[in-house]
């Protein structure tokens, strides 16, 4: 009833907010992204994405097809695999940045150790610019992690904006050092939160530095500091700060898969690991909050 290949354009959009976006990571033009929406529209009789000149949302029923086109998919990738009489084999090294631990990634390695039982998978955890040096020295093969929106390495899985947090009662005194709670070096939102407040000439203080997002999580709720994080993936507990805080935008945070060079069994299987992620990422996000707008992104 659904064609897969409009399936998968629309998890694109729908993951990135932008058809420009979406046609980058489909290798198709603008006009392709927009004519695979506009059919399958017409195949559901519903509307799937409010969109104007400036911005793409979906709406109630494009929240509906999010998990029906998941299935979908997922359904057609055994099948494909099935008949063809292939199964996947080797080991494949991942690595997830720390921003990840709360989420809904396990789900999805779950299903991909379901569907390929013979990937030896090994995954490691660690800081988004950590995993970037480890994958660069080829000690990795695949890493889902941050980047700066200025940088250009990766596939783009979907782009949020980074927001300062902390505990709900937590207020931020102008005349005094701002507490921070940070990863430490070479931590990406440590690096933009010193550069923006630097920036600014707002003096700051160390109040705790934690590798673990767990150890950061449990100082912010303490009430010991701020943590500059990203929006759509705010810990429970904790809540952007408003805007009478007077701390300065942070900007934005792109979320990318990036390869490694191993040819055979383990490209085969980032291959695979990378399809699932991309059919699966708004669920990464979706629940705590959805990913800010990509510029651009209402150019249907």
């Amino acid at each position: 009833m659904y064609d897969p290949a409009q399936l998968r354009t629309f998890l694109a959009v729908a993951q990135t907010l932008s058809f420009t976006q979406a046609a980058r990571r489909l290798g198709l033009r603008q006009s392709t992204v927009s004519q695979h929406v506009r059919r399958l529209e017409e195949a559901t009789g519903r509307q799937l994405f409010a969109r104007d000149t400036h911005r793409v949302d979906l709406t109630v029923d494009g929240e509906a097809m999010l998990g029906f086109a998941r299935t979908i998919l997922a359904t057609h990738e055994r099948a494909a695999a099935f008949f063809a009489g292939t199964r996947l084999r080797g080991r494949l090294r991942f690595g997830a940045s720390e921003d990840f631990v709360l989420t809904r990634l396990p789900e999805i390695l779950e299903a991909f150790r379901r569907d390929h039982p013979e990937v030896e998978l090994e995954l490691s955890v660690e800081l988004s610019g950590t995993l970037h040096q480890r994958l660069a020295a080829g000690r990795l093969d695949l890493v889902l992690a941050k980047r700066r929106v200025d940088d250009t390495h990766g596939e783009l899985v979907w782009r949020d904006t980074l927001a300062w947090i902390g505990a709900p009662r937590l207020r931020i005194d102008p005349d005094r050092p701002v507490p921070l709670v940070l990863f430490p070096p070479p931590g990406i939102t440590r690096a933009r939160a010193l550069e923006v407040l630097e920036e600014h000439g707002r003096s700051w203080r160390v109040a705790c530095t934690s590798a673990s997002l767990s150890g950061l999580i449990a100082a912010a709720r303490a009430g010991l500091g701020v943590m500059a994080h990203s929006r759509g993936l705010i810990p429970p507990g904790l809540v952007p700060l408003p805007a009478r805080a007077g701390l300065p935008d942070l900007g934005g945070v792109d979320f990318v898969l990036s390869h490694g060079r191993r040819p055979g069994g383990a490209q085969e299987a980032a291959d695979a690991l990378t399809a699932a992620i991309l059919a699966g990422a708004d669920r990464l996000v979706r629940g705590t909050g959805m990913p800010g707008p990509v510029d651009g992104r209402g150019d249907a």
